[in-house]
C-alpha cells in the first residue's frame, strides 16, 4: 500500500486550465504505473488517464485527449495531471490511484491504493 494525498483542485471557468497533483508517500513509487480517474454526482467513476513507471508511455480518454496531460516525477514521487481547455463537464472529484503493476490500466479494480480525492468545478 502506498498513501496518495491530491492537491491543487478548484474553480475555474470554462476554457481555462488547472493542475492537479498527487503526492505519494513509499519508496516503490517508480514501480508502478499511476492513474488519474475522476467521479461526477450521480455518475460513476470513470479512467482519465494513466502513465507507465517510467514516463514511456501514456493513455487518455477519449473525452480529455488533447487537452489533458498526465506526467510524473519519480525523484518527488508525484503524478501530475494538466489540465487545459476545460469544459463543465470535467467537473468532478478527481483521483489519482496506483496501478497495481507496471502496466496501464483503465478499470478502477486493477488499481490498489487510492487519495482522498481533490475537487475541480468548471464553470460556464
Amino acid at each position: 500500500q502506498v498513501h496518495l494525498v491530491e492537491s491543487g483542485g478548484g474553480l475555474v471557468q470554462a476554457g481555462g486550465s488547472l493542475r492537479v497533483s498527487c503526492a505519494a508517500s513509499g519508496r516503490t513509487f517508480g514501480f508502478n504505473a499511476m492513474g488519474w480517474f475522476r467521479q461526477a454526482p450521480g455518475k460513476e467513476r470513470e479512467f482519465v488517464a494513466a502513465i507507465t513507471p517510467r514516463s514511456s508511455s501514456t493513455t487518455y480518454a477519449d473525452s480529455v485527449k488533447g487537452r489533458f496531460t498526465i506526467s510524473r516525477d519519480n525523484a518527488k514521487n508525484t503524478v501530475y495531471l494538466q489540465m487545459n481547455s476545460l469544459k463543465p463537464e470535467d467537473t468532478a472529484v478527481y483521483y489519482c490511484a496506483r496501478s497495481r503493476d507496471g502496466s496501464i490500466r483503465e478499470r478502477p479494480g486493477e488499481y490498489d491504493s487510492w487519495g482522498q480525492g481533490t475537487q475541480v468545478t468548471v464553470s460556464t
